[in-house]
Parts: structure tokens; C-alpha cells; sequence
């Protein structure tokens, strides 16, 4: 985004005239106001902003955003916003997602538009259920979970949304909750960001998967349950109000994290890691801790920028075209031609 396109807004600028269709208590509430609330405060412009979507709860999202939108089709959503990115690379583009648009029939679209790296911002809203379609379980949905297609209870291993990013190439990986105070710091991260920035938002689905983030999502508790990473800050959670304060140091001999009391205040005598959003191997440590054991690790998990797929694509044309003349004409003349001249005859 060209820096010296800044305007000032405010949310309201960017709130439609629609009424906004989610389910009284919908998590997508949060995001949205997270969301109108972050972009005045970027000097976004609502005449150079996109939103893109597909297909589910999430993907109503353009319709209620004051900018440009296209809500697309089940899945394809990061194709079109990277045909919207290649023909303006100015534009801002946001794409909306969920786990199951995102993860299913569109897992093999968005693992392209990560690896390609396109310059754009991508929430992953994440439910763990199909709450358009009344309650399927889906790609992150966990072990056992009793659902209309699961009514005994689901077999399958759940996808992990920032492992399969990290995995897919993504420079850059994020991790919110959609009632999160914080939840703007990770945006404007991402939005700060060139190329493609991943973001996975806990998303509290009230009528088909209430409450299944409760075990680190709820206010009481949150800070033993919650790490919030910070570059070159250390990875410390909990207070001395809420069972201490604790850390995450590596134990050199099976190379994991493992939790340590900081209770004294002295996290370096401790040995606790300092966060660095560069180091994609701590990334991948961090995207796969299992809860319970660990804290949920929440905020810029990784940040590494690297030249963009439209700065390439815009590159290699211009070098193309370098000391040549555009001519459509000389183009069709171009090579071995025919001239029909009528007098052929028709074979016999």
C-alpha cells in the first residue's frame, strides 16, 4: 500500500448501512468492531481498501465494511484477491476466511497464496464447527466432537491453521481471539507487514460450538492461560495474584519447551526464552504446544519478511517490455501467417 495514501477517518466511516446478519452473541461482532477500529488508526483509505470472502458465517464480512468487496465462492476467495493484488498492487486487500472455507475445499487456495507470498492480509476466523451450514464439524474441530455429521463423535485430528501457514510458507503468523483487547496490535502488525499475513482469531460460535475456547479464551484466568509474545520480550504468563508468574525455557537435551517458575522476578537466571518473531523454527515450536501443559501462545507468533509475488510479477513485465514498442498489429503479423484470398476450392 503506498504509504502517501494515509487519510483520516473514523469507525464510523467505515460502517455500512446493513444490518449485520450474525447470531446475537456471534464472536464476528468483535472481530468486525476490531477491525473498523484498527483501520482509521492505519490512515486506511476506504477508496483503496478490499475486502475479499468466500463462503460462510465470516464471509459476510464485505458486506458490512464501507470500502470496496467481493464476496466470492466456497473456498476461492485467496484466488480472487490475488487476481485483485496483480492488477493493483496498490490496493489494500483483506481477505476473510474461516476454518472450514479455508481449511477444506480451500486449503489448496490458501497454501498457494501463502507460499506465493501476496501482498495481503488473511483472518482465518476459527470456530471449530460449520456454523452456515447448522453444525458440521470441520477441519479444526477437536477430537470427538458430536456434531450432525459426527453424532458419535469425530475421529479425525484437527488441522492446526498456523502450523499448516508456517508450513505453507507464510511470512508472517498471527494469533488473536475476537474478544481480545489485543487484537487490533496483531492486525496493524499484519497490516505493517509485506506480503502475506496470516492471522488465526478464536471465534466463539455461540449456537453450535459455544463457549469450546473457554479453557483459555474466558477472562478469569486468562493471564495463566494466555501467552501473549512479544519481539525481544520474554515469554513470561500469569501474575503473582493468579499462581505466579511463569516462563518457557528450552531444555537443551530434548530441544522443548518446558514451563519454569519466575516467581523471584529474575527470568534470565531462570533461562527463559526471549521472543524473536524472525526465528521460524521457534515459530513452529510455539504454533505446536499443546494447551493444558502450556499456555495458549497468542500474538505475532512470526514476522520475516521477504519480496512480495506482485513486486516479481510487476518486475519480470517490466524488464520484458524493456526497449520494445507495444503493437497489437505488428504482434497478429508476427511469425508464419496465411492470406485467405476466396478462391480456394473445396476439396473433393
Amino acid at each position: 500500500m503506498n504509504q502517501l495514501t494515509k487519510i483520516e477517518t473514523s469507525l464510523k466511516d467505515w460502517e455500512t448501512d446493513q444490518e449485520v446478519r450474525w447470531c446475537p452473541g456471534c464472536g464476528d461482532y468483535a472481530i468486525l468492531k476490531a477491525v473498523q477500529r484498527t483501520l482509521p488508526q492505519l490512515g486506511a483509505d476506504p477508496a483503496n481498501t478490499v475486502f475479499v470472502s468466500g463462503i460462510g458465517c465470516s464471509s459476510r464480512f464485505p458486506y458490512y465494511m464501507e470500502s470496496y468487496g467481493f464476496h466470492t465462492i466456497h473456498g476461492r476467495a485467496p484466488a480472487f484477491a490475488t487476481g485483485i493484488k496483480l492488477a493493483n498492487p496498490d490496493l489494500d486487500v483483506w481477505l476473510v476466511t474461516g476454518d472450514g472455507d479455508g481449511l477444506s475445499i480451500g486449503g489448496n487456495h490458501l497454501m498457494h497464496v501463502l507460499r506465493r507470498n501476496v501482498d495481503m492480509q488473511i483472518l482465518l476466523f476459527n470456530n471449530e464447527i460449520y456454523g452456515l451450514t447448522k453444525g458440521q464439524y470441520s477441519p479444526t474441530s477437536r477430537e470427538n466432537t458430536r456434531s450432525p455429521s459426527t453424532p458419535l463423535g469425530s475421529v479425525d485430528h484437527p488441522a492446526n491453521p498456523c502450523a499448516f501457514a508456517l508450513g505453507a510458507g507464510a511470512r508472517f503468523v498471527g494469533r488473536g481471539i475476537d474478544v481480545s483487547r489485543n487484537l487490533p496490535d496483531i492486525l496493524t502488525a499484519a497490516h505493517a507487514h509485506r506480503g502475506a499475513a496470516f492471522i488465526e482469531i478464536f471465534q466463539n460460535c455461540i449456537v453450535y460450538n459455544k463457549d469450546v475456547f473457554d479453557d483459555f479464551a474466558r477472562p478469569k484466568g486468562a493471564d495463566q492461560q494466555q501467552l501473549w509474545l512479544s519481539h525481544g520480550e520474554p515469554m513470561l504468563f500469569g501474575s503473582e495474584k493468579t499462581g505466579g508468574v511463569k516462563g518457557l525455557r528450552l531444555d537443551p537435551s530434548r530441544f522443548a519447551f518446558e514451563v519454569v517458575d519466575v516467581s523471584d522476578g529474575d527470568w534470565e537466571a531462570a533461562g527463559v526464552v526471549v521472543h524473536d518473531a524472525t526465528n521460524r523454527v521457534l515459530a513452529h515450536m510455539l504454533v505446536e504446544l499443546p494447551f493444558g501443559p502450556f499456555p495458549m501462545p497468542l500474538g505475532v507468533i512470526y514476522d520475516d519478511p521477504k519480496p512480495t509475488y506482485e513486486a516479481a510479477v510487476h518486475d519480470e513485465k517490466r524488464r520484458a517490455s524493456e526497449g520494445k514498442e507495444a503493437s497489437f498489429a505488428k504482434l497478429l503479423a508476427k511469425g508464419q501467417t496465411w492470406t485467405v484470398d476466396g478462391t480456394a476450392q473445396d476439396p473433393v
